[in-house]
């Protein structure tokens, strides 16, 4: 019969056994190979010998090494060692402690002949019996104390075939509740006030299940919504046993959740019998609970000792703690971690009331998840790095407050009475019943807030679409380097453009690039609609428009007035404050005037464009490098020609080389024409044009999942809302759908291709219609770029057509840059979630500059 062992999916599994017992064997067959770490490897990285045991002391601290870097990022990890000795698993066993999560114990005690027998099969082992016999003896030695050396789980296996038939299951701890996404009602501290918690459930639209007494036992909750508690239900209010009824009952049914708070581990203790000091409201509980029913006390006793330390929700966008989590203990176990999220840190003083002084962990908060709390009363709830406490005091006559996640709306209801008079004075905040969490609260910092350590050194982002992304230490100096100098002001600046990936080089000849390798390529992705998108000929641009001063101030912290920003590629504005002020007004009107602010529900917008003319930005560039190198050809090359054909018509032969000088100063004309497409002139915004072609992001929203055709119509109502007004700021994108499974529409698009770089167009976008696509490999490319033939003469040179270039550019390597846009794409998609959520600034941040620093990657800038 097959048996099942239990291990945690955040755990340190600690193989035990003698030499012989079979132990790598079990650890390949149960667990995956980069999760088992082995003594035995460890040795032969220090000594290429695996049975060197002189190395034993060096392949140790490699092991506890990189069982250390696993640990720390929360991997399951294995050890494959004898561990029979205490000492050897004394250090294990602290590892697993030090980053808090769960250490196990798996024993293989097999019988001593069957050991002996396998090591004489096995050359390596060439040491005498004695060695197996000291192993046996101490591995008897350990099998009763392993619980109490800390193994948290102990599992012993004592038959060959009982190993073979073995199942390991991950177990998820209790506290992640990742799975779970909502949307939550999360009640601040009760402490027995049950007529302010029928209140407040009513507030929030739940609807109470009385028993034959009429007392409240279990609430409905309205539209799939479920609460969760986050502890001190118990102590100083008039009602404990009220409160605890109702809410067991709640989380009986599933219509809630909860965490255990400080008073409720010290009444669970109280009630054990244990010796406690009978203060801050315990003895109102003890009273109030010595007459209700012995069976309703035992109820109470199996409940709070059911309660865990903390919850991990909504994939992790969510922890709820009574006294807050640090986000290095989110979804760990350890005594440090339920200490921590019952009392919190204090400082070790006491202030001049008697209480502890608590350390302020929320000020130093930078993680992902935000974190609900409550255990030290506040007059009014006040985000803090993605923080909140939700306990505004309501035994003290404050009120009872609860967060509407994830709209991010605060509900209270006033306190009817104060039922316990503080030790420290605390002041009540209003009455008022509704109170709005604006998300400007959680996000609105000054620049100043902005901590250089958020972004300096060597940093991985997690991503939602990509997993983990890694940036150099010497990228994001660079990127640092980029935004305190040029940047805009750093609250404007929410999102940074992916770079966007060229087409797979062509082998039609003539040409480099050609649309059909880009059909091609999402046809293999399994993408069949695509969109053509005109490849404008500018300069990358993002606009984020408010609605009003309001909006801009309140939301962003903007200054004097600014109602928006027009920033680059690289986070530097297009144009002074003045002209970027009128810009930003006109495209107001525009936003306005197609009603997308009322559309979207929001006062302010992201919209994602293209800036024309490429000269507007460019022009010190063009003068430079283009202009330079046009002017040059232009002047030497027809005077070469000239002496040339002086020198042909004296006889000499120089055919061959006058005709390539010739085609030289025919590609040099070709060259000046093609970059001059890209220039007019401009003066302030007179000549400025605007295409946008994507809306980016809203208030509670990103639209990555809108597909393109969505976009652009909304695009197309704001440049029909400008020229209705006499305005042609804004320019439309012209775009073809293509079936990539389908020949004729597949030639459409090639012909249309042709048709626009013929016309001197720099060439097309082919994305996904769908916009963000996922297949079981990842990510799909979110564009390819199909550039024209003539303008990739700006780019590889003048001459690059000439069958020998273009033969030499065909061995280019387009790997690291599909990287590359794959990576800034997933971090932008990140950056605007988190936008999305009115995470902490610096959240955001760290995706914008994570994409501006992977600018630094040594990547071919002509790709």
């Amino acid at each position: 019969m097959t048996r099942e062992l239990t291990v945690p999916a955040s755990s340190l599994v600690v193989l035990v056994g003698t030499t012989g017992s079979g132990k790598s064997t079990f650890a390949r067959a149960n667990f995956r190979r980069t999760e088992v770490i082995s003594s035995d490897w460890c040795r032969g990285i220090v000594s290429d010998d695996e049975n060197d045991q002189s190395a034993t002391k060096d392949a140790f601290e490699v092991l506890e090494f990189i069982v250390g870097k696993r640990l720390a990022a929360n991997r399951l990890t294995v050890v494959d060692a004898t561990n029979v000795q205490q000492s050897a698993r004394r250090s294990l066993v602290a590892l697993a402690r030090a980053h808090d999560v769960l250490p196990v114990a798996i024993v293989l005690d097999l019988p001593e002949a069957l050991c002996a027998e396998r090591n004489r099969a096995r050359p390596d082992r060439d040491f005498g019996p004695h060695v197996l016999r000291r192993q046996r003896a101490e591995l008897k030695r350990s099998l009763k104390g392993l619980a109490r050396e800390g193994f948290r789980t102990v599992h012993v296996l004592r038959d060959p075939a009982e190993v073979d038939d073995v199942t390991v299951t991950r177990t998820r701890l209790h506290t992640d509740r990742r799975d779970e996404t909502g949307p939550f009602d999360v009640v601040g501290d009760v402490h027995g006030c049950r007529e302010e918690l029928v209140d407040l459930l009513g507030r929030l639209g739940y609807d109470l299940v009385l028993d034959a007494e009429g007392r409240a036992v279990d609430a409905v909750a309205p539209a799939g919504r479920r609460a969760v508690f986050v502890g001190d239900l118990v102590d100083r209010g008039p009602d404990t046993p009220g409160v605890l009824r109702l809410v067991m009952g709640m989380v009986a049914s599933g219509t809630a959740l909860c965490v255990p708070g400080n008073h409720e581990d010290k009444l669970l203790r109280a009630l054990r019998g244990r010796d406690v000091q009978v203060t801050h409201g315990l003895a109102e509980s003890l009273e109030q609970l010595a007459r209700e029913p012995e069976e309703f006390r035992a109820q109470v006793v199996a409940f709070l000792d059911s309660l865990v330390s903390h919850y991990v929700l909504d994939g992790g966008n969510l922890a709820v703690a009574h006294a807050g989590v640090l986000e290095r203990y989110q979804g760990r176990a350890s005594g440090r971690v339920r200490d921590f999220c019952l009392y919190g840190q204090t400082t070790g003083e006491t202030d001049e009331f008697g209480l502890p002084v608590r350390y302020p962990w929320a000020e130093d908060y930078r993680g992902r998840a935000t974190v609900v709390y409550g255990h030290t009363p506040v007059p009014a709830p006040e985000w803090v790095n993605g923080t909140l406490c939700v306990d505004t005091g309501c035994v003290f006559g404050g009120h009872l407050t609860a967060l509407r996640y994830p709209e991010r709306e605060l509900v209270s209801v006033p306190a009817r009475a104060v039922h316990h008079e503080p030790a420290r004075p605390f002041p009540v905040a209003g009455t008022g019943a509704v109170m709005v969490a604006e998300p400007e609260a959680a996000t609105r910092r000054d620049p100043d807030v902005l901590d250089v350590t958020d972004v300096l050194g060597r940093r991985v982002v997690e991503t939602a679409d990509h997993g983990r992304i890694s940036v150099r230490e010497e990228n994001a100096a660079a990127a640092l380097e980029v935004v305190s100098r040029f940047a805009i002001d750093p609250r404007w600046l929410l999102h940074l453009p992916p770079t966007t990936a060229p087409v797979a080089t062509s082998a039609r000849e003539g040409f480099l690039e050609h649309p059909d390798e880009a059909f091609a390529a999402f046809a293999a992705e399994g993408v069949r609609a695509v969109v053509c998108e005109e490849k404008h000929m500018g300069s990358r641009a993002l606009a984020l428009v408010c609605r009003d001063e309001r909006v801009a101030a309140q939301r962003f912290g903007a200054p004097g007035g600014a109602r928006g920003a027009v920033w680059t590629r690289t986070g530097r504005s297009f144009f002074d404050p003045a002209t970027t002020a009128v810009l930003v007004d006109e495209l107001r009107a525009a936003l306005e005037g197609a009603g997308v602010f009322d559309e979207l529900g929001s006062g302010w917008v992201l919209l994602d464009g293209e800036l024309l003319p490429w000269s507007a930005k460019a022009g010190p560039l063009l003068r430079e490098q283009y202009a330079s190198v046009g002017a040059a050809g232009r002047s030497a090359l027809p005077f070469a020609t000239g002496v040339l054909e002086q020198a042909a018509g004296r006889g000499l032969d120089v055919g061959g080389l006058l005709s390539r000088t010739a085609a030289r100063a025919g590609d040099v004309a070709a060259f000046t024409d093609a970059y001059r497409r890209y220039c007019w002139p401009t003066d302030g915004l007179d000549g400025v044009q605007l295409a946008p072609f994507a809306v980016l992001a809203a208030e509670g929203a990103s639209f990555a999942d809108r597909p393109h055709d969505w976009h652009l119509d909304l695009a197309d109502r704001l440049v029909g809302t400008a020229r209705a007004a006499g305005s042609d700021r804004l320019r439309p994108t012209r775009r073809l759908v293509v079936d990539t499974a389908d020949a004729t529409s597949t030639a459409a698009g090639v012909a249309w291709w042709e048709e626009l770089t013929g016309a001197g167009g720099e060439g097309m976008v082919v994305k996904p219609l769908a916009n963000r696509v996922r297949t079981r490999r990842g990510l799909v490319q979110p564009a390819l770029k199909v550039r024209g033939r003539e303008y990739l003469r700006i780019v590889y040179g003048p001459s690059y057509t000439e069958p020998a270039n273009l033969e030499r550019l065909r061995q280019r390597t387009l790997g690291r840059k599909r990287s590359l846009a794959l990576r800034e794409y997933a971090l932008g998609l990140e950056g605007l979630e988190r936008v999305a959520r009115a995470e902490p600034l610096h959240r955001v941040h760290e995706c914008v500059f994570a994409v501006l620093a992977l600018e630094s990657e040594p990547v071919d800038p002509r790709l």
